[in-house]
């Protein structure tokens, strides 16, 4: 079976640590409008793309997860490289190297023998754009969801050709999934490349919409999941054939801080949704191994397990 995983960030990394375990032909393809951290300096000052949300992916195929977790995610707190992780410095350098950041992940794909393929949306600069509800336009993800906004609608500073293999994988897939993850600067800045939606809207795979266990302050506070997929299905400008979403929830503790910090649990308006949906407890506690705070996860295993039962 031939999986695409589409979105960026932690949701994306989050899956593929799922799909490894079973006998799938994995493909992951990663936004490439981050702005934040470490990849958002290593962007401007190098002008490369970003290698955050690709480092995380390449963490989530490896064999040994947890040794490259340790080498890749090692941050400098001290001097000039303060901050930066060593696998976004290691990507950024194998991009200027070999040109380009595919070739970059290639490379390295051939280096650690991870399982599966990463693919960049595009090997190109670009920024993301927002239009807001008071009409204000802001330009790059960080700027973004700072904003205190709510958004109308997103773009791209420019056309930008999307990475070939990317479409090619597409095209060939079983399965496409959408998320988790950020729902505009992680999955729906994927479908602002160009081609991308038309190839999804022509592909004969099953469309799979995971929806994020939580909102997120800043991008989609207030919305429920009936408004993640009719932003979903605007710009994919065709219907998902599936939805998973949760409907478990964090100890108390828990819930509350992230209550604290602005972030609800999606709320799930059923009744407003007319596809198929699979509900279930998808939702995962962990310790965060930088601050040692709990954090909501989807589960791995249990995602994946899902939905590899559903395509077969």
């Amino acid at each position: 079976m031939r999986v695409v995983a589409i979105g960026g960030g932690t949701g994306l990394s989050t899956l593929l640590r799922g799909l490894k375990k079973f006998d799938v032909d994995i493909a992951a393809i990663v936004a490439v409008t981050d702005e934040g951290g470490s990849s958002g300096i290593l962007r401007r000052e190098l002008k490369v793309p970003p290698p955050g949300d690709v480092r995380n992916n390449f963490i989530a195929l490896s064999e040994n997860e947890e040794l490259l977790e340790k080498i890749f995610n090692f941050r400098f707190k001290d001097g000039s490289l303060k901050g930066h992780a060593v696998g976004n410095i290691i990507l950024a350098a194998l991009t200027m190297i070999t040109g380009s950041l595919s070739m970059a992940i290639e490379s390295l794909s051939e280096l650690l023998a991870i399982r599966g393929k990463i693919f960049p949306v595009s090997n190109e600069l670009v920024r993301l754009v927002a239009e807001m509800d008071d009409g204000s336009k802001i330009i790059g993800e960080t700027n973004i969801t700072s904003s205190g906004k709510r958004i109308k609608r997103v773009s791209l500073d420019r056309d930008v050709e999307a990475f070939p293999e990317a479409i090619m994988a597409i095209k060939e897939a079983d399965v496409v999934i959408l998320g988790p993850g950020s729902l505009y600067t992680s999955v729906i800045a994927n479908l602002l490349v160009k081609d991308v939606k038309e190839a999804l809207k022509e592909s004969k795979a099953d469309i799979i919409y995971i929806a994020n266990l939580m909102t997120q302050p800043g991008e989609t506070s207030g919305m429920k999941l009936s408004d993640h997929l009719g932003e979903i299905e605007k710009y994919l400008e065709r219907k998902v054939d599936l939805i998973v979403a949760n409907s478990g929830k964090p100890p108390e503790d828990v819930l509350k801080r992230y209550e604290l910090e602005g972030y609800e649990m999606l709320q799930l308006d059923l009744e407003n949704i007319d596809r198929e949906i699979i509900v279930g407890h998808f939702l995962k506690v962990i310790k965060d191994p930088f601050d040692g705070n709990l954090k909501v996860r989807h589960d791995p295993e249990k995602l994946a397990k899902s939905i590899i039962k559903i395509a077969g």
